[in-house]
């Protein structure tokens, strides 16, 4: 099948899922999506979806839907694009949409394509980690803020020539990379995540000023070595993360030079990418949940099934669910909790 002939469902009209949708409407693919709200449905039907920034200008009216009920006809590709907290309902809702030999693409942050699979099965999914930035200025109205790639793989076997005709899809959108380690890739990210996402959280500062603290950098250091050590008890080979930080080369060595190494790159990260507001940030302060459970929660949830301690990346988990109850605010004396209290100096 010629990959203009798949049909194609986005389940999620956000920043990621709409404009992956309305490029792939541009270049000619059979794309339908889904969003929540009905007004913002009616608006991409019948207005389209105005996407700015590293793309380009484009206006891509694209058939939506306020459910997945509304859909007719069973999907090639199911491109899952909702927030992490509105999975598990999400795959529920589409099972009976996928043909026999059809796949469900996981595009959240954080590894939830386990939870996924025992809705869908494992051999029913696609993997796919988006390396590009994007922001949702207002309903229709996207901005592509930053280049970048899309990584794809099955969860447990290599790619294969379907997986090709995926990766020339969403080539449409940006650069694929086609993987046999996915696990390796998602790993790698959710580390990422897992320190700037969650550490912004907790204390409500952009990344530059988050990361000239020394402190800070100590607690980053190690998140990375609990995450780590917890890869080492699930076999996944943590791949090399946007082609620079290898994560264990970072944890090498014990000396002042090797400490002094790792809190200068963590500095130049924060440098480089110094107005960046984490996500997890922007949703507590709109009062939505984080995806903190697929992010360090991971690491818990693992830690615990191996009886293994990881207390910096539970107590990151405890704090953000205490901001998200209302029970905390967000402030950078959170980090004066005792768990914290060996990094002082």
């Amino acid at each position: 099948m010629e990959t203009k002939e798949l049909s194609i469902l986005v389940i999620g009209a956000g920043a990621v899922g709409g404009i992956t949708a309305a490029l792939l409407k541009k270049d000619g693919y059979n794309v339908e999506i889904v969003s929540k709200y009905p007004e913002y449905a009616t608006l991409i039907s019948e207005q389209g979806i105005e996407v700015t920034g590293a793309c380009g200008n484009v206006n891509a009216k694209i058939p939506a839907y306020a459910s997945v009920g509304e859909v007719k006809g069973k999907k090639d590709l199911i491109l899952h694009a909702t927030k992490a907290t509105d999975m598990i309902e999400a795959a529920e809702s589409v099972k009976s949409l996928l043909k026999d030999e059809g796949y469900v693409i996981s595009m959240q942050n954080g590894i939830c394509i386990d939870d996924m699979a025992l809705v869908l099965g494992r051999n029913r999914l696609i993997g796919c980690i988006t390396g590009w930035g994007a922001t949702m200025d207002s309903h229709g109205k996207l901005t592509m803020t930053s280049t970048g790639d899309f990584v794809i793989g099955y969860p447990d076997r290599a790619p294969d020539d379907f997986l090709q005709s995926v990766g020339e899809v969403l080539s449409t959108v940006v650069p694929v990379k086609l993987t046999d380690n996915f696990m390796g890739h998602l790993y790698a990210k959710l580390i990422i995540n897992s320190c700037i996402t969650s550490l912004g959280a907790i204390c409500g500062l952009y990344l530059g000023r988050m990361l000239s603290i020394k402190k800070v950098r100590k607690i980053f250091i190690e998140i990375i070595r609990e995450a780590v050590l917890i890869a080492d008890k699930l076999n996944i080979r943590i791949e090399v993360f946007g082609d620079k930080l290898n994560f264990y080369k970072f944890l090498s060595g014990n000396n002042i030079i090797a400490d002094l190494r790792r809190h200068l790159f963590i500095m130049v990260i924060g440098f480089k990418y110094r107005k960046l507001k984490s996500s997890s940030l922007q949703s507590v302060e709109r009062g939505k949940l984080t995806e903190i459970d697929y992010l360090n929660g991971y690491i818990v949830k693992n830690a615990d099934r191996f009886h293994l301690e990881v207390p910096v990346n539970r107590a990151v988990v405890n704090i953000i669910h205490e901001i998200e109850q209302g029970k905390r605010k967000i402030s950078f004396n959170n980090f004066s909790d005792p768990i914290f209290d060996r990094f002082n100096n």
